[in-house]
């Protein structure tokens, strides 16, 4: 008896590596390509701001502006409230309550596509909004326009992030892949030929990611349709689905404001800097900021998309060992990932402005505020892998209060003080948003190692099969 004892004391550790390396393994299958999906995405996005900035620094300003103001308003509040699929259809997923993932992704659509539309009446006076936010009127025209011919993407997008969603809590992740790799390469050419062959100029860049979007959501609605991996969760028009619309309200709301709030205090730093004196070049330069931090936000967004999937996924299965594995895999490899996305950035700091115009004043200041940009990016991988691992839990709320105190009780005041009261500038604006982002890293640290999963995976299933009983009454 001592013996067995002893051999299963020495066992033990190497069996944990072995399950450790399994969810790695598991958790890369999934986030690795997730990145090239959310990267491709969002480099639709980024090819129109470069093609715009070629037009001139009015040009560019002007798409800079409309491009916060429009997430502030409506992708940024989209793409949050999109993810509360990731708790329900996850959990669901993992109870094998296949039915529930379809009904939930039905309701998410109807509830999304109806917000759309209050949202489209505001980019068509985004112009005087911007006026009345003290901002110069060529660049707020400018917007404007940009803003107008938005508008079609805002009703393919929500589509879209709820059918990668839907996908993503069963895995499937390389449809996903080819059809954003697909939409990317056709969208370059596009987007060219409208800006600059056909002279739509700002409206043909943001014609190009309306096209895009609405091409993609194409592909993953014909993959969906006829593929047996979907079969058993298939999104059809229900009446469960319409039920579901009260549960997913529940979640995509805490879901939303978790996200928003961090969102909408970075694109506020931007507009502010419309405020500071030669607006044109702090607006372009924080806008290039901005556009690099969530270019890689999607990287470590990945990850947390994996841990949220796992998560998710085995706290439905009732399995809150697994859960705690699937945290250890993601965050390891969003060490590894931060690492090699700071030593890139720093490395090509002086050539980095290049990409977005030829101005050598520009060139220099990109230069000159990439070392804050490196503090960003760590932190960005610290709390977008924690924040999967809120929704893969169904703890966003908590998540939304620590941005709240993060971002609106230290950031934003911090990033006044330092821009405008220091006299930093830029610089002193984007360091207080450095500042709060610390500080909601170690309060989701915190709340994490403190983490009942136990409790989780009981809550989980209780609510998973309390709400399918109800749907069959």
């Amino acid at each position: 008896m001592m013996e067995e004892g002893l051999l299963l004391t020495v066992d033990q550790p190497p069996r944990r590596a072995i399950v450790l390396a399994e969810e790695v393994k598991k958790s890369c299958y999934i986030a690795l390509p997730m990145v090239v999906v959310m990267v491709s995405q969002n480099l639709l996005r980024v090819a129109s701001m470069s093609m715009v900035g070629h037009l001139g620094e009015l040009e560019l300003s002007g798409t800079a502006v409309a491009t916060s103001l429009t997430s502030v308003t409506g992708f940024s509040l989209l793409f949050g409230m999109a993810s509360a699929l990731e708790t329900l259809c996850g959990q669901a997923y993992g109870a094998r309550q296949y039915h529930r993932v379809g009904a939930y992704t039905f309701g998410a659509m109807v509830s999304l596509l109806l917000v759309c539309f209050p949202i489209s009446m505001l980019w068509v006076y985004i112009d005087k909004l911007l006026i009345l936010l003290g901002q110069d009127p060529l660049i707020s025209a400018e917007a404007c326009k940009y803003s107008v011919w938005l508008i079609p993407t805002l009703f393919p997008y929500p589509v879209l992030q709820l059918l990668i969603r839907y996908l993503l809590s069963q895995s499937l992740i390389f449809p996903m892949l080819w059809s954003s790799v697909a939409v990317l390469v056709i969208h370059i050419p596009i987007c060219w030929a409208l800006v600059f062959r056909l002279g739509f100029g700002t409206a043909g860049a943001a014609l190009a990611i309306g096209i895009s979007y609405t091409l993609n959501v194409i592909l993953l609605g014909f993959y969906i349709h006829y593929s047996e991996a979907c079969e058993k969760t298939s999104v059809t028009f229900s009446v469960d689905g319409f039920k579901t619309i009260k549960e997913f309200i529940r979640f995509t709301i805490p879901s939303a404001v978790m996200l928003c709030l961090e969102w909408w205090s970075y694109e506020m730093v931007v507009l502010l800097s419309g405020l500071l004196p030669n607006p044109r070049l702090e607006t372009s330069v924080l806008s290039i900021c901005l556009t690099v931090s969530t270019l890689h936000y999607y990287i470590p967004y990945s990850f947390g998309a994996a841990a949220s999937t796992r998560i998710s996924n085995e706290l439905g299965a009732g399995n809150p060992q697994g859960a705690k594995t699937a945290l250890l895999a993601a965050s390891g490899l969003g060490a590894v990932e931060v690492i090699i996305a700071i030593t890139t950035v720093f490395c090509s700091r002086s050539i980095l402005g290049y990409a977005f115009g030829n101005e050598q004043e520009l060139v220099d200041y990109v230069k000159n505020i990439t070392v804050f940009l490196c503090f960003t990016l760590f932190s960005d991988t610290t709390q977008t892998i924690l924040s999967g691992v809120a929704r893969g839990s169904g703890w966003q709320h908590i998540g939304a209060y620590i941005n709240l105190g993060s971002y609106y009780l230290v950031g934003i005041p911090m990033a006044l003080v330092l821009g405008f009261v220091v006299h930093l500038k830029g610089e002193g604006l984007w360091s207080g948003l450095i500042i709060g982002s610390f500080v909601q890293c170690t309060l989701l640290i915190l709340i994490t190692c403190s983490t009942n999963w136990e409790k989780q995976a009981t809550m989980a299933r209780e609510r998973i099969f309390v709400q399918a009983i109800i749907s069959k009454e």
